[in-house]
C-alpha cells in the first residue's frame, strides 16, 4: 500500500475514525455547492436515523436492570462514548468539560507560543501543565490563576483543587471528546505523511492560503507560521540546529518546540495546532 493512501492510517479507535471522517469533509468541502447539499442532506439523514435507533434501543434498555448496568459499563468506551454525545444522548463527561473550558484560553495561549496539557483528572482535583512559551514565563502564575483556573472552575464546580505541574503526568485514562464537540475547534487538514518532514529539519508549505513551516523530531511535529517575528519574512531557508532556526534574513533564532524567539523573547512565532495520526500529518489553523 501506498505511503501517501490515507486508507494506510484506518484503525478502529476514535482518532482513527475521526480522521476517516474529517480527510472526507476535507473532500467534500472542495466540491460544487449542489453536491456538497446532497452529501450533507444524506449526512443529516443517517444520523436521524441512527439517532433515533439508539434512542429506542436504551429506553429498552432502561427498563432491565442488569441491562442498564451494561449499558452504563459500554460508555466506558471512547468511541460508544462520542457516538452517544454525538447524538446528545447523554451529558457531557467531567473530562469534556474541563477540556472545552481549556480550549476556550488556548487561542490567548497560543497568541504567546504556548498551550496547556490536561495531565491528570482525579476529582475533585485536576493537574493541568503550561507548555511552550508559557512554559516556566515569569508570568505564568497570573496565566494560570487569572485564566486556566478561573475557566475550568467556571464549567466545573465540582473541581475544587487545580493543580499546575512541571511534568506531564501518566495518563488517567480515556479522554472523552466528542466528534460534535471537536468540530467546533476548526478543521483538521492532512497535509502530509511524517517521512517527508525531514528528520530534525524543516518542510514548508501552503495550507488554507498560509505558508506555514512544519518541524520534526523523531515522531513529535510543530507547525509555526512561515513568518520571521522580526519582518515577517520566510524563514524556511534558514540553518536549523539542535531545534534552533535561524532566520536567513537579518538571524533572528527561533526554538522550533514552541516557537520561542531567543534574539528577541518578547516576541515569538504564530503557532498553529498539528497532529499525527498513523503515518499522517494534520495540521489546524490559527485563526
Amino acid at each position: 500500500m501506498a505511503a501517501s493512501d490515507p486508507a494506510a492510517t484506518r484503525r478502529d479507535d476514535l482518532a482513527g475514525l475521526l480522521g476517516d471522517l474529517e480527510r472526507l469533509e476535507t473532500i467534500f468541502a472542495t466540491w460544487d455547492e449542489v453536491p456538497r447539499s446532497a452529501v450533507e442532506a444524506y449526512r443529516r439523514a443517517i444520523d436521524a436515523l441512527h439517532g433515533e435507533a439508539l434512542r429506542r434501543l436504551i429506553r429498552t434498555l432502561r427498563t432491565n436492570p442488569a441491562a442498564l448496568a451494561a449499558m452504563k459499563e459500554a460508555v466506558a468506551d471512547d468511541v460508544v462514548y462520542a457516538v452517544l454525545r454525538h447524538h446528545e444522548l447523554i451529558k457531557p463527561s467531567l473530562n469534556e468539560r474541563v477540556e472545552a473550558a481549556l480550549a476556550s484560553v488556548r487561542p490567548m495561549l497560543a497568541s504567546h507560543g504556548g498551550d496547556v496539557r490536561l495531565a491528570r483528572v482525579a476529582p475533585p482535583a485536576i493537574e493541568v501543565q503550561l507548555t511552550g512559551a508559557c512554559d516556566g514565563c515569569a508570568a505564568s502564575a497570573l496565566t494560570f490563576h487569572a485564566g486556566i483556573k478561573k475557566a475550568v472552575q467556571e464549567v466545573c464546580p465540582e473541581i475544587t483543587d487545580i493543580v499546575q505541574v512541571k511534568g506531564l503526568a501518566p495518563d488517567n485514562g480515556v479522554r472523552f471528546v466528542s466528534p460534535f464537540a471537536l468540530g467546533q475547534n476548526g478543521t483538521w487538514r492532512p497535509v502530509c505523511v511524517l517521512s517527508e518532514i525531514p528528520e530534525g529539519g524543516i518542510r514548508a508549505m501552503e495550507i488554507g492560503g498560509q505558508r506555514v513551516a512544519l518541524f520534526r523530531r523523531d515522531t513529535a511535529v510543530t507547525c509555526f507560521q512561515d513568518a520571521c517575528a522580526h519582518l515577517g519574512l520566510a524563514i524556511h531557508d534558514g540553518e536549523v540546529e539542535n531545534g534552533i532556526i535561524t532566520c536567513p534574513h537579518h538571524g533572528f533564532r527561533y526554538d522550533l518546540t514552541s516557537g520561542e524567539c531567543l534574539t528577541a523573547p518578547e516576541v515569538q512565532l504564530q503557532p498553529h495546532a498539528v497532529r499525527v495520526i498513523g503515518d499522517w500529518v494534520e495540521v489546524r489553523l490559527t485563526t
